[in-house]
């Protein structure tokens, strides 16, 4: 009788066991949506799409930085993240937390613009010129065309002028001429260029393209269970559509238009850690500019 007590209880525990793992409720954080009420109005489609494809329940874990997202996954506070290619290099040092699902991106490449007019033809002409960059610490908009430079024979930290701004406030120095040249995301920067109807397009020149960037991402967390690591993969994997639909259901999220849900490994980021490099920030163990 008690053999049979003790194997019923057994039994039991492994059913709880079994359910729980089948059934969890994980933390979400977004690293460059701040506050609940954003990351309910522009990823809240997306949490409702992810928890139906997965059986599990997601829950909201708002972050003041990328530096928060990196602490939170450390202390196992959070346990998936969405994120960028050059935020990912960082937490992963940090954390070891690893890509789990790619955020296809179209187009995701970066570029260096001149004047037409300049004269400027390769990026070895902006040698000892002004040259402006996006946000610090970007993937497209700062290291991106850090590294397109270092490709092209040009150190981007000692052989120029390195200013960084914002998009909007780049495009215009370059067309009074104020600077050189700008290093920018391609098609947020051609968005702005197709608003400007006081210069014809044909007013400005794309001296260097990069190829196009590692993908946004879904990371989760080391402290999370393989095999559920892998069952939500396949979860996303196998309801892509419905959840790429909901992904793209808030306009905040239209750089993702024509996006595609990818399997991804960490080799592929080796790239963002070159970027690292050649930007003077070889440890990648902190975030630039924070």
């Amino acid at each position: 009788m008690r053999f049979l007590r003790s194997a019923a209880l057994a039994a039991a525990a492994l059913v709880i066991t079994v359910s729980s793992s089948f059934a969890d409720t994980f933390r979400l954080a977004v690293t460059d949506v701040e506050g609940l009420e954003r990351l309910q109005l522009e990823w809240g489609p997306f949490k409702e799409a992810l928890d139906k494809a997965t059986d599990h329940t997601f829950e909201f874990f708002p972050v003041t930085s990328r530096t928060a997202a990196a602490e939170a996954l450390r202390a196992q506070q959070v346990d998936f993240v969405v994120t960028g290619p050059a935020e990912y290099i960082v937490i992963n040092k940090l954390t070891d937390a690893a890509p789990l699902i790619g955020l296809g991106r179209p187009d995701y490449f970066c570029a260096i613009v001149v004047r037409a007019d300049s004269g400027i033809t390769r990026p070895a002409d902006l040698k000892g010129k002004k040259v402006v960059f996006g946000d610090i610490g970007s993937t497209s908009n700062m290291l991106c065309p850090m590294q397109l430079m270092a490709d092209y024979g040009i150190d981007p930290v000692k052989d120029v002028e390195r200013l960084h701004t914002s998009r909007n406030i780049a495009h215009e120095a370059l067309k009074k001429g104020e600077i050189a040249g700008m290093g920018t995301n391609h098609n947020s920067w051609i968005r702005v260029r197709n608003k400007d109807e006081s210069i014809p397009n044909g007013f400005f020149r794309i001296i260097a393209r990069s190829g196009d960037l590692p993908n946004d991402m879904l990371m989760v967390g080391s402290h999370v269970d393989p095999a559920t690591v892998d069952g939500v993969r396949e979860a996303i994997l196998d309801n892509k559509d419905t959840i790429i639909e909901a992904i793209l259901q808030h306009e905040e999220n239209d750089k993702y238009s024509g996006m595609d849900l990818v399997a991804i490994k960490d080799g592929a980021y080796d790239i963002v850690r070159s970027m690292y490099t050649t930007a003077g920030f070889p440890q990648y163990d902190r975030f630039i500019g924070e």
